[in-house]
């Protein structure tokens, strides 16, 4: 395996994380910045005012985003193999 071949794995690697984790962390940093703004206006500073919304919102991304990021892990995995078994 060459020095490109690595290269554009690692690539691949890094495209792939991410897109599975970019829905998540945007969302809940959104979710996180409203809620700071809420919690600004209103002056109540509960740490669990920010973590439940987060935590369900994460939930429900993953219930509907969560096959097609498995199909993704999949076809990469697949792809690894192939490329080992080639080698």
């Amino acid at each position: 395996m060459t020095n490109g071949e690595v290269s554009d794995l690692m690539y691949e690697v890094f495209v792939l994380a991410l897109r599975l984790a970019a829905p998540m962390l945007v969302i809940s940093m959104l979710i996180g910045l409203i809620i700071a703004i809420l919690q600004a206006a209103t002056q109540i500073h509960e740490q669990t005012l920010t973590f439940l919304p987060k935590l369900l919102v994460i939930a429900l991304i993953l219930v509907f985003t969560g096959s097609s990021m498995l199909t993704a892990l999949q076809d990469f995995t697949n792809q690894m193999f192939e490329l080992m078994a080639a080698l």
